[in-house]
């Protein structure tokens, strides 16, 4: 990966304006979780010490796109953002077409999806942003895997485009990951389909020593292994595509456990009953919602010798307390391994920040989508973007 980064240049005196994920849950006009607005702070601090001109720009929710909906405003954003900084950060609302910064060491610009062709990645919006800058700074992994406007076309027509520290640490952590990982390597994938993270796993069973499968997921492997699951959510037509993946790891010396017991109840819900049942003992009339405590102990102690770990997604249905033990068990094994750690995905964070082992994981990736893309082994079109546009300036030089 050859692209510029922010660390290579000198920002003082410069226009710098910042695309950063600062997509956050609001709630009656306050910030509910300001992780990713942190988590960018770095970039930003940055740049003001440097003496820069900073623009921040950012999409928030699924607006119409052309229409200001004040639910979709970056208003909350800029109040919290303004606390965490300790100055005042003004929201700019009209500012396509240019507009005064004056003396102002900081502003953000309102919700980029307010504006017409972002989403289309349109050449005149991403032309008009790039008039706004002498430097852009790619910084929001998270919508790497978008083209848009503001996270793409502007890299083309900037003066000066790189990439910003969040962004180049989240690509090295993952790189780390997935380029030459220290053996064994243990990936740990959760989810309610096999049909949603069917690539994931394809291209984890070809790299990794040993794929734990969790929650809806699971229930389609003890399926494969010709078990009954009751009525627990599964993916009948995906069978085949469960054998396959458990006879490609054989083949090369991997595994994918299949849980032996798991906690079953008739319902979702904290007044449920749970019981433990093998594998071989699930009722017709019974729901999975959790691997067992003998499934825990295997798992755990492969986790625990690992030297890399990936973990996207929990193991069973966290929220209710009586289907929590799996995913929590793991995830304190994963924060007592000496392994390499790398986690990222929403309901991961959640399970992270329930179970307090955040400082316990080398990286948490703030990714979702873009996380998996790249675990996938897709192309992010604002990664490809940046590495085209260095090999322009190469040229130029």
């Amino acid at each position: 990966m050859s692209i510029l980064k922010m660390s290579d240049l000198k920002l003082k005196g410069k226009r710098v304006l910042i695309r950063e994920d600062l997509n956050v849950p609001v709630k009656n006009g306050e910030v509910t979780s300001d992780l990713r607005i942190r988590a960018a702070l770095p970039t930003i601090k940055d740049a003001l010490k440097q003496g820069a001109q900073v623009m921040i720009m950012s999409h928030l929710g699924r607006p119409e796109e052309g229409s200001h909906e004040e639910q979709f405003s970056l208003a909350p954003v800029a109040k919290r953002l303004s606390e965490l900084l300790k100055m005042d950060v003004p929201l700019i609302s009209h500012w396509t077409s240019g507009f005064r910064l004056g003396d102002k060491p900081i502003v953000l610009l309102e919700n980029v999806r307010f504006n017409r062709g972002e989403t289309d990645n349109d050449t005149d919006l991403s032309k008009k942003m790039a008039n706004l800058c002498d430097v852009f700074v790619m910084d929001a992994f998270a919508t790497s895997h978008r083209a848009e406007a503001s996270t793409c076309g502007i890299i083309q027509y900037a003066p000066v485009a790189c990439a910003g520290p969040l962004l180049v640490n989240e690509l090295e952590a993952l790189q780390k990951i997935m380029k030459n990982p220290k053996h064994p390597v243990v990936a740990i994938v959760g989810g309610s389909k096999v049909s949603t993270k069917l690539s994931l796993l394809d291209a984890l069973a070809q790299k990794v020593d040993c794929l734990i499968v969790g929650g809806g997921i699971a229930n389609t492997f003890i399926a494969a292994e010709g078990y009954t699951v009751g009525k627990s959510l599964y993916e009948p037509d995906l069978i085949d595509e469960a054998e396959r993946l458990m006879l490609a790891a054989k083949n090369r010396g991997a595994e994918i456990p299949v849980p032996t017991d798991v906690i079953v109840g008739e319902k979702m819900s904290a007044d449920a009953e749970s019981s433990v049942r093998l594998v071989s003992q699930i009722d017709d009339n019974e729901k999975v919602y959790d691997i067992g405590p003998d499934t825990i102990k295997h798992l755990t102690g492969i986790i625990k010798k690992a030297k890399t770990i990936l973990w996207n997604g929990p193991v069973g249905a966290f929220e209710i307390e009586q289907y929590s033990e799996g995913t929590r068990e793991i995830a304190k094994a994963i924060a007592e391994s000496k392994g390499f750690s790398v986690a990222g995905g929403g309901d991961t964070l959640a399970a992270i920040e329930a179970y307090h082992v955040a400082d316990k994981i080398d990286y948490i990736s703030t990714g979702g989508g873009a996380f998996l893309t790249f675990l996938e082994g897709k192309i992010l079109p604002a990664i490809a973007a940046l590495e085209d546009r260095m090999k322009k300036n190469e040229k130029v030089t």
